[in-house]
């Protein structure tokens, strides 16, 4: 009997273990993205900020009045700001 009783604490501690490293790695996994670089496969350059931070407000803010804006103003906003940028498609390099 003892041997069965060693056998099921082993199992159970085996079982608590694997379950610990469960919850850290969904922990560390959910903020990784931001320190791995776009090659490696994190977050890309363009990507909104994290939700609960203060950039998040603002990004948050300023698509809502987009959203609210007309569609004429908001197009003439967007092409100012890629004319301020410098990119245009004719200027491509070969």
């Amino acid at each position: 009997m003892s041997r069965r009783f060693r056998s099921l604490v082993s199992l159970l501690a085996l079982a608590a273990g694997l379950s610990g490293c469960g919850t850290v790695n969904e922990k560390l996994s959910a903020g990784m993205g931001d320190y791995i670089p776009q090659w490696a496969g994190g977050l890309p350059a363009d990507a909104p900020p994290r939700p609960g931070t203060p950039q998040y407000d603002a990004y948050i803010k300023e698509r809502e009045r987009k959203r609210l804006m007309p569609a004429a103003d908001r197009d003439k906003e967007e092409q100012a700001q890629k004319g301020a940028t410098g990119s245009t498609s004719g200027d491509a390099v070969h």
